[in-house]
């Protein structure tokens, strides 16, 4: 295969195939006799771009001889220059998937595959079933908990390995993303002129507007920070599959660097954004907080409403386009309308302010506070701050990280300082920006948690403290199990335990006004249980 790649880059005096060329030559690719390997029968997928051709276990992409103003595929050069980048792009996230970049030789007529001089240049693909791809299981809701966690690891290590923009070069500042967002909601209110939705439109524009007037200042300073990368650029679940049983994202965005270099933020809003749009609350949270406690980039959420409104204003663009096909049936137009219109509601809520929050964990190792962190995560829509990931972080280590490679520790008096410290701070921020946080750390003295109590009394935001309670046997059988899979942050042996135990500060008479109490003796916590309500009655108080 990498012949055919070093072959297709020789400088070639080739005719530019016209669209009627390129017709006539999908038309004989449909014939099965026309591949090097075993086909039974070709079928053709279409988009605006290109045709896809799903030929025995591949796939052969090629590029529409079209100019859409965004992208310009009419030169034989340029399609073969965007294969190549397909491929370049796509193989750092699915390289089990993109295989060759192929000239076809021969005639329209009479196309011979990996022939030279080339007609036409093609992707070539391994198929998966279309039935593995997230949006279709998300229907089904096939989608588990796992696979989640397994996105987010693999989208934050793919993030942070991509070199930064230099500022210099345009790509991402806030005047690029703001010219983009301004695009994509001029092409949504052209497709929808003359509709019952256009002036909602109009109305989201202004709030679009409003919100990047107050967070420009931050989108320059991500930039200058080096959160704008070389991303996916399309990160919704149809782009997204299951490849043995890990999630898979394939189908970058090839033809567009400005859509592609983008803060990384940005690509996460999307994913989050269509896991909302599916209902699918629980599932995004998880995903945001497990790629937040990778990466550690709290910085970039003061900027997800903004994004995660232009990701959904792109996907109402999409629906409101489709709608406007004039050879729709009906019902696909009305579903389309339909679509559109509920991607315009997600848009505008996503904007709306959230009523922060703090809530902190109480409780002894193996107790459940972070099994309870993570169900109260996902059902206030919060984000998650684990002493265990920040004490780490501070020193340098990765969460599931062993510690004693560092010479004088990371548990000593002045690290436990500078944790609740980072904590302190982070939960600042993100309650300054609208979220509700969730805390999970010990807590043991009465000193740490009134340092909290204080801080959401100066921001005016509900506080709970969620206590955390397990007998002695069950927290030392979690103890033992979580050291012998070496599966969790947390370092805390049974000698930690015991040294906890004698120390542990009770709470005082005021502070039981604003905690409740979970009785953890299970894996899991029942939704219906009354300490949830309890919760959700303290948080809605002020």
């Amino acid at each position: 295969m990498k012949d055919s790649i070093t072959q297709a880059k020789r400088p070639l005096d080739i005719p530019q195939a016209d669209g009627d060329v390129q017709g006539r030559l999908i038309t004989a690719l449909l014939d099965p006799r026309r591949y090097p390997h075993p086909v039974k029968r070709v079928r053709v997928v279409e988009t605006h771009i290109s045709w896809v051709l799903l030929a025995g276990r591949y796939a052969y992409k090629i590029k529409k001889s079209v100019d859409l103003g965004f992208l310009d595929f009419t030169d034989l050069s340029s399609r073969r220059h965007y294969c190549e980048e397909e491929l370049r792009l796509n193989r750092r996230l699915a390289p089990q998937l993109y295989l060759d970049v192929i000239p076809l030789g021969g005639t329209a007529e009479m196309p011979e595959i990996s022939a030279e001089p080339a007609i036409e240049y093609a992707v070539k693909m391994r198929r998966f079933p279309a039935s593995q791809q997230l949006d279709r299981l998300a229907e089904h809701g096939r989608i588990l908990p796992e696979h989640m966690d397994s996105l987010a690891a693999t989208i934050a290590h793919f993030h942070e390995a991509l070199p930064s923009a230099e500022p210099a070069a345009g790509l991402g500042s806030a005047a690029a993303t703001h010219a983009t967002v301004l695009q994509t909601l001029e092409q949504l209110q052209a497709a929808l002129a003359g509709t019952e939705n256009e002036a909602r439109v109009a109305g989201l524009r202004g709030a679009i507007e409003t919100e990047y007037g107050v967070r420009k200042e931050h989108l320059e300073r991500r930039l200058a920070g080096g959160f704008v990368r070389e991303c996916h650029g399309d990160l919704h679940l149809g782009n997204i599959a299951l490849i043995r049983g890990r999630p898979v994202p394939f189908d970058c965005i090839e033809f567009s660097p400005p859509l592609r270099w983008i803060d990384v933020m940005n690509e996460v809003a999307f994913t989050v954004m269509d896991l909302l749009h599916r209902q699918q609350s629980e599932l995004a949270y998880r995903f945001l907080n497990a790629y937040l406690e990778i990466t550690g980039d709290y910085g970039g959420l003061p900027l997800l409403r903004f994004y995660l409104a232009y990701r959904a204003a792109v996907r109402a663009m999409v629906s409101a386009v489709r709608a406007g096909q004039g050879n729709l049936p009906k019902r696909d137009k009305a579903a389309a309308l339909a679509s559109c219109s509920s991607f315009l509601d997600l848009a505008t809520a996503c904007l709306a302010r959230q009523q922060p929050a703090l809530v902190i964990t109480r409780g002894l190792p193996g107790s459940g506070k972070t099994t309870f962190a993570q169900a109260a995560l996902e059902r206030l829509q919060a984000i998650r701050i684990r002493s265990d990931v920040e004490r780490k972080r501070l020193f340098g280590l990765a969460a599931l990280a062993d510690s004693r490679s560092q010479r004088e520790g990371i548990y000593h008096a002045e690290a436990t300082v500078r944790t609740y410290a980072r904590l302190h701070d982070l939960a600042r921020e993100l309650l300054a920006a609208g979220f509700p946080v969730i805390v999970d750390a010990a807590f043991l003295k009465r000193e740490e948690r009134e340092h909290f109590r204080m801080l959401a009394n100066e921001l005016s935001v509900p506080f709970v403290i969620a206590s955390l309670k397990a007998s002695s046997e069950t927290m030392q059988s979690r103890i033992v199990k979580r050291q012998s899979e070496s599966s969790d942050a947390s370092e805390a042996d049974l000698g930690v335990l015991k040294l906890l135990q004698e120390k542990e500060e009770v709470l005082a008479p005021q502070e039981r006004a604003y905690t409740v109490e979970f009785v953890n003796e299970k894996e899991g916590f029942d939704s219906g249980d009354n300490a949830w309500k309890k919760l959700e009655r303290l948080l809605d108080e002020r």
